[in-house]
């Protein structure tokens, strides 16, 4: 294990607090959108994405601007949260662990659209949640690996629960890679990584009520394939190399259409 890796702390996967601790969280987040604090902390954090991390986004336009959005980027930082949504406009909502959910940070969290889910239980309320938000036409942030990856690489396996949600709800999944943030820890000794954000083709599944649990892995399994896509694209060209293969591909698809209409 390397030394970096050695100081994170060992990750809590089951939150002893009784379900009930977190019913007002849960309210707040059905009845009412993210305020001030939202605005304020996405300023803060995405100016320093944008200096610090020299953050750059590609493809941001792919992101759909109104109606029920999943958004599912890769997890190595708790800065993934803030760099998913620094380049966009719509309000994101995020699905995060409960163990967050302590004074006085849980105030930041819930008005500022997060959302608690308690790992190690079966969590209904946290689905319900979510669900409640993409009805209104929200967009959800939610990793396929459940958690933050502990080796710098990506996980092997998606967690089902990312599949059941977009089975269920029906929405649009952009996949997203973020390259770079496993570094993000280097600032404490003063080494700031280049981090890239990459947006895919949003799609969707055929609604399924109620999906069995292999259907759930199945749908989460080809949304992490299209995750593990864009991140391999990035690892092998790099942020100028996909940014120019990008513009190539819209120019070809303007000289298609110009040749369609002709």
């Amino acid at each position: 294990m390397s030394e970096e890796l050695s100081r994170m702390r060992d990750q809590v996967y089951k939150d002893p607090r009784p379900a009930e601790f977190f019913d007002r969280f849960h309210k707040r987040s059905r009845t009412r959108e993210p305020d001030a604090v939202y605005e304020l902390v996405r300023t803060v954090t995405s100016l320093w994405a944008w200096t610090g991390f020299r953050a750059r986004c590609i493809s941001s336009e792919k992101v759909p601007v109104s109606g029920p959005v999943i958004l599912a980027p890769n997890h190595f930082s708790f800065m993934d949260h803030f760099l998913v949504g620094a380049f966009l406009r719509r309000k994101m909502r995020y699905m995060a662990k409960s163990q967050l959910f302590t004074a006085p940070m849980q105030w930041i969290y819930t008005h500022g659209g997060v959302f608690p889910i308690r790992r190690g239980h079966r969590d209904e309320e946290a689905f319900k949640t979510a669900f409640t938000i993409l009805e209104r036409g929200g967009c959800i942030v939610m990793y396929c690996e459940g958690g933050r990856s502990r080796t710098g690489q990506l996980s092997s396996n998606a967690k089902p629960g990312i599949g059941r949600l977009a089975l269920e709800s029906g929405a649009a999944i952009v996949p997203v890679a973020i390259y770079g943030s496993q570094k993000a820890r280097n600032w404490k000794r003063l080494q700031f990584p280049k981090v890239t954000v990459q947006y895919g083709d949003p799609f969707r599944f055929e609604r399924v009520q109620d999906p069995a649990r292999d259907q759930q892995q199945q749908a989460a399994d080809e949304i992490f394939t299209e995750i593990k896509a864009l991140y391999g694209e990035l690892e092998r060209f790099g942020r100028r190399g996909m940014a120019q293969r990008m513009r190539e591909l819209r120019r070809a698809e303007r000289r298609s259409r110009r040749t369609a209409t002709a």
